[in-house]
């Protein structure tokens, strides 16, 4: 019940984040004349709030015993603030609301993972994690589809404000579905833990090494912002954009599925080296892109790796994390995360307006084939594959 009702939430709450995610860059430089660097350091601040909260609500999450009512805030926060967004007339107030609405996504996070940890067993958590994501990225999906009527009909100032507007009905719905659908979780083991402190110490070494290798892969992961100004500089009609964002969107909740459940049988470390692998490929294509048709296609393919890992990265942490103190290691591992993200997309802001516009996305590629092969190549340091396992 719990996976379905918050899979429910997620779908909800994306339709509501996406009809708002893919434009408010084009709003940032089309509207608010805001440059690329700008719209890099609010999206750089933006998610290091959401990574830098994780892992306080997720050792919070463990001291307490409970998830649910930091989940309800992370998500009553995070659909209350983007409607507010239809108001704004500068980029330092986007920058403020785009933090808030971030920083409850990393109030809830952790504690949403652990709690659909604990509602499954450990051989259906793939599967589990995958069902999640697809739900999520179908309202992912749904929501870049009204902004892409929305602006058809109104492709000026106006029509990116009553987005931003409307965006407060799915984030309503998403509230409501929260509050009277999710039951609540125990952690025991977690909740009697000595500690009266925040200490990632005594995290299983394999979880430390995945982070350190997470870190290289979120430093080249640059807000996809940056993948949505390269459609529009590449010659996409800007009211086009948003459905090259259906169109991934489409692609990643078909496949997150099926790639989870699959996940549960080859070991998550396989999936995660086959989706690190596939962002390479696909940031190489938007720095070599030539031409409008291009972003289409490659949007299209970007669907591929996202499903391979946005689950699969969490359920990898869970695995090796154990079940004590399971919301602190999700928590830390985002923290880890943040800390990357903190100068990801500022710098490839800088590039884009320093150097050339396909010299972030160039950068970006080297390094996630990197963390791809360092993965690969992690073998004893890692441990034994923990999807393998269960499958066995």
């Amino acid at each position: 019940r719990n996976v379905r009702m918050m899979g429910i939430v997620s779908l909800l709450t994306d339709a509501s984040s996406e009809m708002v995610y893919p434009v408010l860059p084009l709003f940032l430089a089309n509207v608010l004349g805001a440059p690329v660097v700008a719209v890099g350091v609010i999206e750089s601040l933006a998610e290091a709030t959401a990574s830098f909260m994780k892992l306080g609500s997720g050792w919070v999450s463990d001291r307490i015993g409970r998830r649910k009512p930091l989940v309800a805030l992370g998500y009553t926060l995070s659909n209350v603030v983007k409607p507010v967004l239809a108001l704004t007339q500068s980029w330092p107030a986007v920058l403020v609301l785009r933090m808030a609405d971030r920083l409850g996504k990393g109030v809830r996070t952790a504690p949403r993972d652990a709690l659909i940890a604990e509602s499954c067993t450990a051989a259906e958590r793939g599967r589990s994690f995958g069902v999640h994501r697809a739900l999520d990225t179908a309202g992912a999906a749904l929501g870049p589809l009204i902004a892409w009527l929305v602006l058809s009909l109104d492709p000026g100032a106006g029509g990116y404000r009553t987005i931003f507007a409307i965006s407060a009905i799915p984030g309503a719905a998403a509230i409501l579905v929260v509050l009277l659908g999710v039951r609540d979780t125990s952690a025991p083991a977690a909740k009697t833990a000595p500690t009266a402190r925040i200490t990632l110490r005594g995290l299983p070494r394999p979880l430390a090494v995945f982070t350190a290798i997470s870190f290289v892969f979120a430093l080249a992961n640059s807000s996809d912002a940056m993948l949505i100004l390269r459609a529009q500089d590449l010659g996409a009609a800007a009211a086009t954009i948003p459905l090259m964002y259906v169109l991934f969107n489409v692609v990643g909740a078909l496949l997150a599925g099926p790639l989870g459940a699959r996940s549960d049988r080859v070991g998550r470390r396989a999936m995660l080296v086959f989706g690190f692998g596939g962002y390479a490929l696909v940031y190489l294509g938007f720095a070599l892109a030539r031409g409008a048709a291009a972003p289409w296609a490659l949007f299209a393919l970007y669907g591929i790796p996202y499903a391979a890992t946005e689950g699969m990265a969490r359920a990898y942490v869970c695995d090796l994390a154990g079940p004590v103190g399971r919301g602190t290691a999700l928590g830390g591992y985002t923290l880890v995360l943040g800390m990357a993200a903190l100068p990801s997309s500022a710098l490839a802001g800088l590039l884009w307006d320093t150097l050339t516009h396909a010299a972030p996305f160039a950068v970006s590629a080297v390094l996630m084939g990197a963390s791809a092969l360092a993965l690969l190549l992690g073998g004893r340091r890692l441990g034994p594959e923990p999807g393998g396992e269960i499958a066995g």
